[in-house]
């Protein structure tokens, strides 16, 4: 049979960012989660948005090439107030999407809230609760850096969804806050 896969599924989370983006690796077989790998892809902040963008594209691109993830989660624009972090958070979103475009990987996205919910037990989490109970759920001897823990809550939620759901719900690219 075609497409048939035999051992763990490895689910490849990615926090976008246009100075910062965070991934994180998790294994899942037989519903458990297993830590491969987290880190941060960095760009200095005075290059201009093209030269970040494309330094960051490239570390992602080999971060694949090494990792081989079979499936990727990414995390959507959430913005509450800044139009211009916005807009600077969805082109960075647009570029690692084209990465994994290139990569020929299925991608699913959740929403910053859904990440916490499904992590923490509730939508508005804090950064630093995310990351201490991505560090419980995962067995980790300390708390990831912020970026690279909230990649490993976005991997962790699309291994919990599709083990359950049969298939991650994707969602629009920017989510606007309630009123």
């Amino acid at each position: 049979m075609t497409g048939l896969r035999i051992g763990p599924r490895r689910v490849l989370g990615i926090d976008p960012g246009s100075r910062i983006c965070g991934y994180g690796l998790v294994t899942v077989a037989a519903g458990q989660l297993t830590y491969v790998e987290c880190g941060v892809l960095t760009a200095p902040a005075d290059w201009a948005m093209e030269r970040r963008l494309g330094e960051i594209a490239r570390s992602l691109g080999e971060v694949l090439d090494e990792l081989r993830p079979h499936e990727v989660a990414i995390e959507d624009v959430f913005s509450r107030i800044n139009a211009r972090s916005a807009l600077a958070l969805a082109q960075a979103r647009g570029m690692a999407l084209a990465v994994v475009g290139l990569a020929a990987l299925p991608v699913a996205s959740y929403p910053a809230p859904v990440v916490k919910k499904a992590v923490v037990g509730r939508g508005r989490a804090e950064k630093d609760q995310v990351a201490r109970m991505v560090q419980a759920l995962l067995g980790l001897g300390a708390a990831p850096r912020a970026d690279a823990a909230d990649a490993l809550a976005v991997a962790i939620t699309h291994a919990r969804a599709a083990a359950t759901d049969g298939a991650a719900r994707v969602v629009p690219a920017v989510v606007s806050p309630r009123p």
